[in-house]
């Protein structure tokens, strides 16, 4: 690319390629920025990723730590046994290490004082996927940038000053796995194996302009340049397949091969070539649901969230957060890779809470909840891939279960523990209708996107099987009704028959496959036959004080607080239950749902998501809108991730799904516009969102009513919208 053309395609993208101060009140409604370099991993550093490798950025001064991750670095193995201490864990891979040199030193041993640092500033700019720190410090001027590239698959890094040859210190790899660092000419590399027989490798080079570079002591020193760029790619021998025992070809080759490519662009190139990658799957949502005021606005974003907590308006910053999830998502969850776990990409300890694994009870769904309305489809992908990659694993724990065994000896099918790893191994106890969750996924992404192909290929089989595994496993009660047998509402009260959390999912499978089915005009015996289990299936029950029961026993306690609300699946993200069309389960819903109140054991960063989604559902915007206020006020770290506590991601891409729920829903054979949108946005627009049927939507509004709208398709259709209360038949654009 020639310089000339390379500056066009950066000017356009919008890429700072110089440092450049900010008046005040200029802040961008999408960038998160600090006054103060991290010091807490999880609460302040600021997350990069390109899908399937990513990293936390420190924001030092005389030290800045850049602590990194690649999703396949685990411990375990296929683990039939089940048992939760043996799954393995998601691993830290390890730190790079930028340094300036130490000060001359004074009498004695001593070191003396650090210059004073002035004008410093860190920030994350969602609009480009980059991370930046400046700092003035006797009298220079540094200047560092960070993305993660998914064109080019490694982190990017580059180190600048104002004044020429100004560029001096260290840099150092370390792993974190007691592995031993290598250093060649402007390289330094760590290898090591897992227990389990995982090998893993990373790579640093390093591309001075002026200056020198030498090799010592395990590190690489610069001297006198003008800028370095370092360039970062770990990776392992992972595969997604289980036929190959889930092992590939050992990392080096691929990394160094990587490498050279990368080593032979100009930074300006990598970076126009990243920001244009994620700026096509980023820009496709726009939202803004209000102004804040200059003076807010102008804080630091920990600082803003201060104000918030406090009881301010900042209605930026709530779109910051919307965005923010999207953000994450695409950081952590493109293909070719692994989906996000609990902590997405990211995890900075080898022994991390619950292992960062996949918790099919509730967590790794939410993470996929935004997928598809805040049009980022192709993130979905890798759940899916997953999925597809452990079945063989997946079926023979199921058929190796005493739980499942049948009267005919066959089982057909497979299910879930609560928890899995990335080698088809299970953890804790079994969520039996964990399949049909899962599955359930799988129809949505065609539901939004209407791609046959998927549907046929992908979906079908396993919404089949999983329809096959309930077929020969719910149970007829006397009166003829169909329950699933000893399960458990997640996380507490009894295991027992008829669980309202399984019941609800399984009519999910049912509805999903026999609408799949349709589709693709298949099965047509085998269809009838699921229609008239889902008929049967023990349904929704009102309780004694007009709740929606838990359990077919109605023993729900109105004091009850537990962080889950299993049983309200139905409303949210099921469809059987609607104001619409069931009126009477859906005021019971809500009956439980204010009962679960906001206090205590509720205050989880991802009880906050689930409530808002389904108070918008039940069309309430006052109580989602509380949701949302609940969540910065009480689960949110200075960074903006989410805090269980510990710090999870599953709060971050509940609530995008949530507030995008608050705009839109199209569950319910129409699309509505502005369902449950509350006092405190009036006056907004949104552009991009999705709706099902491979509908995008565009819609603004004044005064809380819609004003303008705008329904396109990749062809013209005819679609119900319900406009200001109004039901329309509109054709697309």
């Amino acid at each position: 690319m020639c310089r000339r053309l390379l500056l066009a395609v950066v000017l356009f993208l919008g890429i700072q390629l110089a440092p450049s101060a900010r008046a005040a009140g200029a802040e961008s409604a999408e960038t998160l920025w600090y006054d103060k370099p991290a010091r807490v991993w999880s609460a302040e550093a600021l997350p990069l990723g390109n899908g399937h490798i990513g990293c936390m950025v420190f924001g030092g001064v005389e030290r800045e730590r850049i602590q990194f991750n690649d999703d396949s670095l685990w411990t375990g193995d296929e683990n039939p046994s089940g048992d939760y201490g043996r799954m393995g864990a998601y691993q830290n891979f390890g730190d790079l290490f930028l340094e300036l040199p130490a000060r001359p030193q004074a009498s004695g041993n001593a070191t003396a004082e650090s210059g004073a640092v002035a004008g410093y500033r860190r920030e994350l700019d969602l609009a480009a996927a980059v991370a930046r720190v400046e700092f003035q410090k006797d009298g220079v001027r540094h200047r560092r940038e960070a993305f993660a590239s998914h064109p080019d698959g490694l982190i990017v890094v580059r180190w600048s000053a104002d004044k020429p040859g100004s560029v001096s210190g260290t840099v150092e790899l370390k792993g974190a796995h007691r592995e031993r660092t290598t250093t060649e000419s402007n390289t330094l590399s760590f290898r090591g194996e897992l227990t389990n027989g995982l090998r893993y490798e990373a790579i640093a080079r390093l591309l001075p302009r002026g200056g020198t570079v030498r090799a010592e002591n395990g590190r690489l020193t610069l001297q006198g340049c003008d800028e370095v760029v370092v360039l970062l790619a770990p990776g392992t021998d992972y595969a997604m397949d289980a036929t190959k025992l889930f092992r590939g070809a050992a990392p080096g080759e691929g990394l160094r091969r990587r490498m050279e490519q990368a080593a032979a662009c100009p930074f300006a190139e990598l970076l126009a070539r990243h920001v244009r990658d994620y700026q096509g799957l980023y820009r496709r949502v726009s939202l803004r649901v209000g102004e804040t005021p200059a003076a807010v606005r102008a804080l630091p974003t920990d600082q803003r969230l201060k104000a918030y907590r406090d009881g301010g308006a900042d209605p930026e910053l709530e779109t910051l957060l919307f965005q923010y999830g999207r953000y994450l998502l695409i950081a952590c969850s493109r293909r070719p890779g692994l989906p996000a776990n609990l902590q997405g990409l990211w995890n900075d300890s080898n022994r991390p809470p619950w292992s960062s694994d996949y918790h099919a009870n509730i967590n790794v769904q939410m993470n996929y909840w935004g997928a598809e309305v805040a049009n980022l489809g192709e993130c979905h992908l890798p759940f899916f891939d997953l999925i597809q990659s452990q079945l063989g694993p997946w079926r023979k724990a199921t058929e190796a279960a005493r739980e499942f065994k049948t009267e005919s000896g066959r089982v057909r099918g497979w299910t879930l523990r609560t928890s899995h790893n990335i080698f088809g191994g299970l953890g804790w106890k079994w969520d039996k209708t964990a399949n049909a969750w899962y599955g359930q996924h799988l129809w949505e992404h065609y539901a939004f996107s209407e791609d046959k192909e998927f549907l046929k290929n992908v979906a079908y089989p396993i919404l089949k099987e999983v329809c096959e595994f309930w077929e020969d496993h719910l149970k007829a009660l006397p009166d003829g009704r169909l329950v699933v047998p000893k399960c458990w509402s997640p996380e507490h009260g009894p295991e027992e028959d008829g669980v309202s959390y399984s019941q609800q999912i399984v009519w999910d499978l049912f509805n999903n496959y026999l609408q799949a089915g349709e589709v693709l005009g298949v099965d047509d015996a085998y269809r009838a036959k699921v229609a008239a289990l889902r008929d049967k299936l023990a349904g929704p029950q009102i309780g004694r004080w007009g709740q929606l029961q838990e359990w077919m026993t109605d023993r729900d306690d109105p004091k009850d607080q537990h962080r889950h609300t299993s049983h309200l699946f139905a409303v949210y993200p099921g469809r059987q239950i609607s104001v619409a069309k069931t009126p009477e389960l859906a005021k019971a819903a809500a009956v439980s749902l204010e009962a679960r109140g906001t206090a205590g054991d509720s205050r989880r960063s991802w009880t906050w998501p689930w409530r808002c989604a389904l108070w918008a559902r039940l069309g309430n915007p006052e109580k989602a809108y509380e949701m949302v206020r609940g969540l910065f006020t009480h689960n949110l770290l200075p960074n903006l991730f989410g805090n269980h506590p510990p710090f999870q991601m599953d709060g971050n891409f509940g609530i995008t799904a949530a507030m995008a729920e608050m705009l839109v829903q199209s569950h319910a054979g129409e699309i509505d516009l502005l369902p449950a949108l509350p006092k405190a946005w009036p006056n907004g627009k949104v552009t991009g969102l999705r709706a099902r049927g491979n509908c995008t939507v565009e819609i603004e509004w004044q005064n809380g009513k819609v004003t303008n709208y705008r329904i396109t398709s990749p062809g013209p259709r005819t679609v119900k919208v319900r406009v200001n209360g109004e039901v329309k038949t509109v054709t697309t654009s």
